[in-house]
Order: C-alpha cells, then structure tokens, then sequence
C-alpha cells in the first residue's frame, strides 16, 4: 500500500510433503520437499497485477512489488477486480490437521506402498505386474492477509494411498485402480484393503466382452458417479456461466433434476479434505446449496464472478479460479447391493473412459466398463461400450441414490441409477 497500490492481497503456503512410488518391494519413486510459495494480487484503481514466488527477502518483495505495480500501470481497467469485501475470518475448528501424519517416520509410508503392492500379488495369481503402487502425504500451512482487514491462517493434512493392479488374462493385459484418502491416517483404509479392492476390479474384467447397443438402466459406481459430478460442477462453475460455456445458464429456479437431485458444495464439513475456514481470496467457507430436490438454486462464485454477474461470493476461489470445497450429491438410504437387487435389468458402471462433455450443451458421453445386471444380480463383465445422454435427462433420470457417500475428495458422491441412458456397443445381440 506504501507503493501506491489501491488495494492489496498476500497469500503464504508451507508445504512438507512425501510421496513414493513401489513395483514390488522396489521403491521406483521417491519425493520429500519442503515448500514454501508466496502470491500476491495488487490493484491499482481497477487494474491488477500480480507476483509470485518461492523464495524472498523483505528486500525482494519490496522490489517485486514495485516492479508489479509499475506493471499494473498498463493494463486496463476492470470493474470488477478487487479483494473481497471487507469482513471477519472465522476461527473455526473444522478437524483438518492430524499430528500422526506430521510425526510419522519415512520407513512406516514406505513399508505402507510396498505392503500394497505385497498384496496385490498375493490377492490373486493373475496378477502379475503393477502399473505402481503410490503413498503420499502433506502437511500444510495457509496464511492470508488484505488491505480490507482479513488475517488469517490454518494448518492441514491430507494422506493417500493408491494400487494400480495388471492382471494376465492371455495375451491381454488387465489394469484398474483403487484408492483411499483422508485428512487423517486412522480413517484412512488399511493398505491390505486398497490391495484387495483394486484387484477385484481389475479381474472383474477377465473374460469381459462387449454387450449389445441398447437403451438401459445405469448405476454409477461411487467414484464414476463423482466423476459425473465433476462434468456437472463445470456446469454450475460461474466462470463458465458469465460467457456463455454452461447448459445451465438463465435456470436457476428451474426444476432440472429428479426430487432425488440434492447436491451442495460444503467447506465446513469438519475433517472433509475439501473444507478451510476461508477460500483462497478470504472469503468465509459455507454451505451453498447448488441443486435442492432437482431444482437449480445456485451457481458457484469467486469474488470476481460474483460482482460480474450480481451475486455474492460462495467461498469458492482457488488463487487460480473457482473450484469446489466439497461437491457431493446427498445420500440415499439403500445400500449399493440393495439398488443392484432393485434393478432388473442394467449396468453397473465401474469405469469411464475419456473425455467428451459438451458444456455448453450439457450433452454427456463416455467409454465405460462395468458389469451387466439382469434380475437384480450381477452378471457377466462388459467393456468396448460407450453411455451417453444429455445432462437434464440424466439428472432427471435419477430414480435410486445409495447411501455409500465418503468424504475423500473435493468432488465425491455416492453410488445412484439413471433409469434409462443409451448405450452404443455391438451391432447384434451376444
């Protein structure tokens, strides 16, 4: 503000992390760091610049902030640029700091990966190779301050483990993945599990064959569905909304979905990794509630988007945009198994290949595997085929949401059934 700037933001991140990578008991990959990154938004009457950096000294950051204003100068004014209105960071407790995870010693996370990848070998003699096994954590430190008035700061963990089984079936290879993730290493899944998990779904395809073309009943396995969600929260994405490049725009009020549609974006869910007491521009971390029985209530804002289009920020910046805290469709009270008995004849969908989501138009299309139901049991496995729809006659289709919702990411949702979608295989029946 001495230089000259009209308004001004810094944000600070700390950030010690680990990550290996085994194939058997070989460690392949290994990466331990200690960092730390400085970024700054400057305004200077409706014009910003901004400067970033790893490293620096009160001398650098007066040097850079000289330059970056100097800078500033010829650029256009914006309107709507600017920090976030004055208020208050909360002091909240959301759970989001483990010490376990700070105090763990190396040969621990790397006995974890080689474990995983013991156990996938041991789970199923098909198995025979591995695409890598990978451990990994952080633990992270968030500071933040305004010209308007915010301080601010909070720590995090976060820990994964993930298995990426190749099963022999011939001369074809087999390949899935499964993974576990938390803010804490106690709720996270035993490596033993994620081993056996991840092999089930790569073996499930052994002997997989295409099915016929047909219009049918999809269940969307609980990270395909969150996957899903990821194309929708595009959608519901204001950066997306103000120029035009969502099938949402102009509906809000509408009713799109079926009743079954409740999906809020949430960062106050104590222990959630995608919850913070604030965003990256400072803005307090709330509950917008997006869809509410199949009706658009909300789009989801930065600061900047939100004085664009007339609305109130969401708690949704990033430092590089708008993305979610945690997006989730709200869960049913069936289990998976119990949909897949209600169904009579479907897909259940465990896998989606590609990317090909028109966004402007809403139409959603994707190569998928999965596996056939017919009179409520499991089949045989199916690949080579391809689901699409468009967005509101997905979201309107939803007529079975299970109740298998876990907090392991920024976008996560439980399994559900879209009554009817189109799906393109095999020209004739098997």
């Amino acid at each position: 503000m001495a230089a000259g700037a009209s308004d001004a933001e810094a944000r600070i991140v700390l950030a010690r992390r680990f990550s290996a990578q085994a194939r058997g008991e070989r460690i392949t990959k290994l990466d331990v760091s200690d960092g730390r990154s400085l970024s700054m938004r400057l305004f200077l009457d409706g014009r910003k610049a901004t400067l970033t950096g790893t490293h620096w000294s009160d001398e650098e950051i007066r040097s850079g902030v000289a330059s970056a204003l100097e800078q500033a100068r010829f650029t256009g004014i914006d309107a709507f640029a600017g920090p976030p209105d004055p208020c208050t960071l909360p002091d909240l407790d959301l759970d989001l700091y483990d010490i376990a995870i700070e105090k763990r010693n190396d040969e621990a996370r790397l006995e974890d990966v080689r474990c995983v990848e013991r156990s996938i070998r041991a789970a199923d003699p098909r198995i025979d190779n591995s695409n890598g096994s990978n451990y990994q954590d952080a633990c992270v430190t968030m500071a933040l301050a305004n010209s308007r008035g915010a301080l601010g700061s909070y720590r995090g963990t976060q820990v994964g483990i993930s298995a990426s089984p190749v099963a022999s079936e011939g001369a074809y290879k087999r390949t899935a993945h499964y993974g576990s993730a938390s803010r804490f290493l106690s709720r996270l899944d035993a490596p033993g599990e994620i081993a056996r998990e991840a092999v089930r779904r790569t073996v499930v395809f052994c002997g997989a064959s295409k099915p016929p073309t047909q219009s049918t009943a999809i269940v969307f396995d609980r990270e395909v569905a969150a996957a899903l969600l990821a194309d929708l929260f595009a959608a519901c994405n204001a950066a997306n909304v103000a120029v035009g490049n969502s099938w949402l725009v102009g509906r809000i009020g509408e009713r799109i979905g079926s009743e079954l549609l409740d999906i809020v974006d949430d960062g106050t869910i104590p222990g959630a990794l995608g919850s913070s007491p604030f965003d990256a521009e400072g803005v307090p971390s709330q509950r917008t509630t997006v869809f509410e029985r199949g009706v658009l209530r909300s789009f989801l804002f930065d600061t900047y988007y939100a004085r664009r289009l007339g609305a109130r920020s969401t708690g949704n910046a990033t430092g590089g945009g708008i993305g979610p805290n945690t997006f989730f469709l709200a869960p049913g009270k069936r289990t998976l198994d119990e949909l897949i008995a209600a169904t009579t004849r479907g897909i259940l969908v465990l896998e989606t290949i590609g990317f090909a989501t028109e966004h402007a138009s809403g139409l959603y299309s994707r190569g998928a595997r999965g596996i056939a139901i017919r009179d409520g049991e499991l089949a045989e496995s199916i690949e080579e085929f391809t689901i699409a729809a468009p967005f509101p006659q997905i979201l309107a289709g939803i007529d079975a949401v299970a109740n298998d919702l876990i907090f392991d990411g920024s976008m996560t949702s439980p399994s559900f059934r879209v009554a009817e979608m189109q799906v393109s295989g095999s020209s004739s029946a098997p």
